[in-house]
C-alpha cells in the first residue's frame, strides 16, 4: 500500500512539474507580458514581451517587431530573459533526473538509495526552476503597478497593464514548486534499503529463537 501511494505521489509530482515547465517555456516566448490599450484609438492594442513588441489592429492584424539590442532593453527585461532561460534549463534537467528516479521504472531496482537521491535532486531543481520563474514575472508585475499609479505621469498618457503571460508565469512557478515538493516528500518516504534488511534479519533471528525454545530436548 505504501509503495502504491509513493508511486502515485511521484507521478502527480512529475505531472505538475512537467506542466510547470511547459508553462514556463510559453511564458518566456509569449509577447504578452504587458498590454496597452489606447483610449484614442480603441481598434489598436499594443503588447510587449521579453523578445518583441506587437501591435494588433483590426484592419491590418498583428504586426510584431523584435528588439534590436539586448543592452538597450530595460534592466528588468534583460534580467528576466536570463532568469527565464535558467528556469527552462533547470526544469528540463529536473525532468531528466527525476524521471530516472521513479519507482515505476524498472531501472536500477536494487539501487534504491540512488533513485532516492535522484528524486531529491529533481525536487530541488524544480524548486529552483519555480523560483527563477516567479522572480522575473513578479518583478515586471511590480514595476507595471508602480508605473500605472505614478502620479507624475499625466492621465492622458496610456498605461501598461498586466498581460496574459504574467498569469501564465505565476501558474508555471507554483506548479514547479508543488511538483518539486511532491517529489521530495515521495523520496523522503522511501525506506532505506539498509534499514529494511536489518529488520528482516532481526525478525528471522527471533523466529529461530522461538523455534529452539519450543522444540523438546533430545533424550540421550
Amino acid at each position: 500500500m505504501a509503495l502504491v501511494f509513493r508511486i502515485a505521489m511521484q507521478s502527480i509530482g512529475l505531472l505538475f512539474s512537467l506542466l510547470g515547465w511547459v508553462l514556463s517555456c510559453l511564458t518566456n516566448y509569449l509577447p504578452h507580458w504587458k498590454n496597452l490599450n489606447l483610449d484614442l484609438n480603441e481598434m489598436e492594442n499594443w503588447t510587449m514581451g521579453l523578445w518583441k513588441t506587437c501591435v494588433i489592429q483590426e484592419e491590418v492584424g498583428r504586426q510584431c517587431k523584435d528588439f534590436d539590442s539586448f543592452l538597450a532593453l530595460p534592466a528588468e527585461l534583460r534580467i528576466s530573459r536570463i532568469l527565464m532561460f535558467l528556469s527552462n534549463g533547470l526544469g528540463f534537467l529536473g525532468l531528466l533526473v527525476s524521471g530516472f528516479g521513479l519507482d515505476c521504472l524498472r531501472i536500477a531496482d536494487r539501487q534504491q538509495d540512488l533513485k532516492k537521491r535522484l528524486l531529491i535532486l529533481g525536487g530541488v531543481l524544480f524548486w529552483t526552476s519555480g523560483v527563477t520563474a516567479l522572480v522575473p514575472v513578479s518583478w515586471v508585475a511590480y514595476l507595471t503597478v508602480q508605473e500605472f499609479w505614478d502620479e507624475t505621469i499625466p492621465e492622458i498618457v496610456p498605461r501598461w497593464e498586466f498581460g496574459e503571460a504574467l498569469f501564465t508565469g505565476w501558474s508555471a512557478g507554483f506548479s514547479l514548486l508543488l511538483g518539486g515538493c511532491l517529489l521530495y516528500c515521495a523520496a523522503c518516504s522511501t525506506p532505506a534499503p539498509g534499514a529494511s534488511g536489518h529488520y528482516a534479519v532481526a525478525e528471522m533471528q527471533d523466529h529461530c529463537q522461538q523455534l529452539e525454545m519450543k522444540s523438546p530436548n533430545p533424550k540421550v
